[in-house]
Order: structure tokens, then sequence, then C-alpha cells
């Protein structure tokens, strides 16, 4: 196995307690990838298949964990580093996100320190949606201008 190619994915910020803490053993995976990465990441509603869709991207049936209730299922940003389909000598890293909107999270702004690790840690950015991107979604591109993500070593 390639540097930094992982069987499965594993949580690279955890979300504990309304904190954002960066796990130390996904840095460490990261810090030994000598290639080029192309960071491909989700964000959206909560319980909107983005899991799902990640999984598919990683072309595996299995991987990201999936929820089959009501409540959002992934807590924080889940990487998951692989070889490139189409670009030997790139790795991949697919980032999945902790739903917005969920409100047993009881913290809005927790929705916006996702929203804007997600944006800023991407290459490129896929905004899940059930309709219509809505002029909230829009505005939220905006936040990682203004917003500090409060994220600890």
């Amino acid at each position: 196995m390639a540097p930094g190619t992982m069987k499965s994915p594993m949580c690279l910020v955890e979300n504990k307690n309304k904190q954002l803490m960066v796990n130390p053993e996904a840095i460490c995976i990261l810090n030994n990838i000598s290639q080029p990465v192309v960071v491909v990441a989700i964000v959206g509603m909560y319980r909107t298949g983005k899991s799902y869709l990640m999984n598919c991207l990683a072309g595996q049936n299995k991987g990201f964990p999936l929820g089959c209730t009501v409540q959002s299922e992934t807590k924080g940003i889940w990487m998951w580093c692989m070889p490139h389909p189409t670009k030997s000598s790139h790795t991949l890293i697919l980032l999945d996100t902790e739903g917005l909107g969920d409100v047993e999270k009881g913290d809005p702004r927790n929705d916006d320190w996702i929203f804007a690790l997600a944006v800023l840690l991407s290459s490129t950015l896929v905004y899940n949606s059930m309709s219509t991107i809505n002029n909230d979604a829009l505005e939220k591109l905006q936040y990682p201008s203004k917003i500090q993500c409060p994220i600890f070593y």
C-alpha cells in the first residue's frame, strides 16, 4: 500500500463537546503523502446521502458509515486517502463532513465551522442539496472569509 493510502476512512477533525480537534493519527498519514493531492470534500444538510455519494466516488460499497435512522451518522470531518483513479502520480483525499442543520448539535456555529473547514481544505467542493441551491447555501460559501474556526492541536 502506498504511503497515505488507507483501507478505510478515519476521522480527521473530531467534533466533541462543541470543540473541533484534529486527529493526530490522521495528520501523520497526511504528512506521509509525498505526491500531489486532489482533495474532494462534500457538505450539505444532514441525512441527504453525502456519505453514500463519497463511497461511490471511492468506488466502494462500504467505507464512510451510512445511517439508517433520521439521526445523523457522521460527526466532524472524515477522510479517506487512496490512489487517484485517473492520475497515477496523485493521491485522492475524500472528505466527508457532518451534516448541516442537525438540531441535536445545539450550536448553529458548529455548522459554520464545518462548512468553512471543508471549503478551505478542499480543491473541489461538492455541495449536496436535495433541491435547488438556495440563497442560504450561497451565503455559507462566504463563511471562510468571516469566521475563525476553533481547532486545537
